[in-house]
């Protein structure tokens, strides 16, 4: 996949942000999906062959719609200003989530905001085995990769259930479990882009585990 094609897309799509422009253009986007679709087949493939527990994702499965949901959100633009897929898609589990845009890029995991009855599930295997997740979050590896928990909403106390002096409280207060590690554009264009990918899996894939086990247990 020639990323600069995709970049010098999403660039052009960013200064002229409407469908009459995306009307007229639409094979070339066409031409820029479909490549990355291809590059998003070809990782599925590795990602099949190095993780048992795997999910095959086929690119067109993974790959999220451009479209901003403007019924929602009315303010947004009519697209947005990059493309995103989720591998690893088993219903009701950690996602693996792929951004490659203009202004933000990164490679990010875990549970954004889930239901409530998926977030109960994650703080009950928090307070059983709470070491654990502790655990894979100080690994210096993965500290360096993703710096710890995306910052999102907290509880200003421990939530229902939880005692105010339990021992995993500051974990038991999110809302959001997920990690992220951050790409530049001048990584995403480097050769070695996809090895890039699959290393962050892998630092990645005993965190999203342990949620998973979470959740479905």
């Amino acid at each position: 996949m020639n990323f600069k094609i995709l970049f010098d897309f999403l660039r052009d799509l960013e200064r002229n942000n409407s469908k009459e422009w995306m009307d007229a253009n639409r094979r070339r986007y066409h031409d820029v999906r479909d490549s990355y679709i291809s590059w998003l087949d070809d990782l599925n493939h590795t990602l099949e062959a190095i993780d048992k527990s795997y999910y095959s994702t086929p690119g067109k499965k993974g790959i999220n719609r451009i479209n901003n949901n403007l019924m929602f959100h009315p303010n947004k633009p009519v697209y947005k200003d990059h493309f995103g897929a989720g591998l690893d898609k088993a219903p009701n589990t950690a996602d693996f989530y792929i951004q490659i845009g203009i202004n933000e890029s990164m490679l990010a995991g875990g549970f954004w905001r889930p239901d409530p009855k998926s977030l109960q599930s994650i703080r009950d295997g928090i307070d059983y085995n709470g070491e654990e997740l502790k655990k894979i979050l100080q690994k210096k590896s993965f500290q360096d990769t993703f710096g710890g928990l995306v910052l999102d909403q907290k509880l200003k106390m421990a939530p229902k259930g939880f005692s105010n002096d339990h021992a995993h409280l500051d974990l038991l207060k999110n809302k959001t479990f997920a990690v992220m590690s951050p790409l530049t554009e001048r990584e995403i264009l480097q050769d070695n882009f996809k090895e890039t990918v699959v290393q962050v899996y892998k630092e990645m894939s005993p965190f999203r585990r342990y949620l998973n086990k979470t959740v479905t247990v």
